[in-house]
């Protein structure tokens, strides 16, 4: 699930939008682990386009 999910965030790295939603909903599916995971790759990879995106939903996603 993990690397779909990076697959998929790459593909919609377009859109913001379609980024936010996408991340959202890998960052619901996945395993803890994963997530942490996830969230680094997504810095490193995003994180000079939608630094700002990335840590909303991590921030507001951990609440629920």
């Amino acid at each position: 699930m993990f690397e779909l999910s990076k697959n998929i965030l790459e593909k919609v790295s377009f859109d913001k939008s379609l980024f936010r939603k996408e991340l959202i909903k890998s960052v619901k599916w996945l395993a803890p682990n994963e997530k942490i995971l996830l969230k680094v790759w997504c810095l490193t990879t995003f994180g000079n386009q939608y630094k700002d995106v990335i840590v909303e939903v991590y921030k507001n996603v951990t609440k629920s």
